[in-house]
């Protein structure tokens, strides 16, 4: 990264370690862009730990597109919803349940996704917890992100649920908060994806172990408003997969979870998940 880059960077993370509520960071890309497109990502990491991850990625996107990005982060994931359901991202990264539910809501289009590998959820316990069975976290107070987070929470919720083992959920905001919660015993299990335990420290890996994985889906795409004009949507993909092309694209698209990013099709992708028949386990917030 060019020092100037580096140096912009720098100042932005100055202004937005000292917002409050959501935090955002802008403008991210060309600075003579006409509009500011905002971008909110689905607060499943730390906010520093999202934002030393998306900032690098959207400069570049942006200088390559000519749009001027600004990228929010909300501070838990129901406020991140609410937002999302509200319309009010022009572009976003969510699960893909939230995909299922934005379309619905206010016809968000996916993107790009990655085509490498497929999401699962896990059930993560201590290395060392005489756990074995999930039936034996009958009656167990077990971590979530958030009621909604879809395959750290609402897959793992219903496949405990349809197997009868009850549980006492406690949702702890972010994937990084859950595997911290077992690791130092607070909960006795905690859902999780297979991308982000992957991301996390061997020191915090190596703290856990894997009880249960759910099937594999597609996984978080990118998506847009339908109000970005399909020339910028295009714009967008195109400067996504030419990322792709390169070992130093690739780098920061797998800090983003896209490390192979192919073009998203909703029909492919995400109208299988309508099926699932997990709506009952769908928590609806209240509006701030």
């Amino acid at each position: 990264m060019k020092f100037s880059t580096a140096k912009h960077l720098f100042a932005l993370l100055l202004g937005w370690l000292t917002t409050v509520g959501m935090a955002q960071a802008d403008c991210l890309g060309d600075p003579w862009a006409d509009r500011v497109h905002e971008v909110h990502v689905v607060p499943q990491l730390t906010p520093a730990m999202l934002l030393g991850k998306w900032a690098p990625l959207l400069e570049q996107l942006g200088r390559r597109t000519g749009l001027c990005f600004e990228l929010r982060i909300a501070s838990s994931i129901p406020d991140f919803e609410n937002a999302l359901l509200a319309g009010q991202p022009d572009f976003a990264f969510v699960n893909p349940y939230h995909e299922v539910m934005a379309r619905k809501a206010q016809g968000y289009l996916p993107l790009v996704v990655d085509g490498k590998e497929k999401l699962t959820g896990i059930l993560t316990v201590r290395a060392d917890s005489p756990i074995q069975s999930i039936k034996e976290l009958d009656g167990q107070q077990i971590a979530f992100p958030a009621p909604n987070a879809f395959a750290a929470s609402l897959l793992l919720r219903s496949r405990l649920a349809q197997q009868g083992i009850r549980i006492q959920p406690k949702y702890v905001k972010t994937h990084a908060n859950v595997y911290r919660a077992v690791i130092i015993g607070d909960v006795v299990a905690g859902g999780g994806v297979n991308n982000t335990l992957e991301r996390e420290s061997p020191s915090v890996r190596d703290q856990l172990r894997i009880l249960h994985e759910t099937p594999g889906y597609t996984p978080h795409p990118f998506v847009a408003h339908p109000r970005v004009a399909a020339q910028l949507r295009e714009a967008v993909i195109a400067a996504v997969l030419a990322l792709g092309e390169s070992d130093s694209g690739r780098q920061l698209l797998d800090g983003i979870q896209i490390p192979s990013p192919i073009r998203a099709d909703y029909a492919r992708d995400y109208a299988p998940l309508e099926s699932l028949q997990i709506e009952k386990f769908v928590v609806k917030h209240d509006k701030p």
